[in-house]
């Protein structure tokens, strides 16, 4: 879980307030934040019981402005969640990850997104974060310019 705030409004007092208006929080949850300056934006997340490690979404925002092409776009599909962010120039629009089990599925939140930004996928580089399969690499190329594995 997750959320982004822009760092003129962001309190760490509050982290935990602002967490919460977005999401459920458990008592034992714990709550950190990152600021990420390529947008001028914190992210505020929970890490559960022992876990460590930050969400997906924290490295694919800190290599998003390394995109060479104005229309960015960074996923990453694993564990059956797919987090993506889509930036336009400097401009971070969107943000998010989403529950999908199945590649099909991580595709259909893929072209959601892009539809509601109103973004062509045919001039498009799509890139993730992990390898993908040929299958995987071979679907996707039927709709985006090309596909990148970093």
């Amino acid at each position: 879980m997750f959320t982004l705030v822009p760092v003129n409004f962001f309190r760490p007092e509050a982290a935990r307030d602002a967490l919460a208006e977005v999401a459920v929080l458990k008592d034992g949850d714990r709550v950190e934040f990152t600021e990420i300056p390529a947008y001028s934006a914190v992210l505020i997340y929970s890490v559960s019981g022992d876990a460590v490690a930050p969400p997906e979404i924290l490295y694919i925002l800190r290599e998003l402005p390394a995109c060479s092409e104005y229309n960015k776009l960074l996923c990453s599909w694993k564990d059956g969640e797919l987090s993506l962010a889509i930036a336009q120039g400097k401009s971070l629009l969107i943000a998010n990850s989403f529950a999908a089990p199945d590649f099909v599925t991580a595709q259909y939140y893929i072209f959601l997104a892009m539809k509601s930004l109103q973004l062509n996928p045919e001039v498009t580089t799509i890139r993730f974060r992990h390898a993908l399969s040929a299958d995987e690499e071979m679907a996707l190329y039927r709709y985006f310019k090309a596909v990148e594995c970093l």
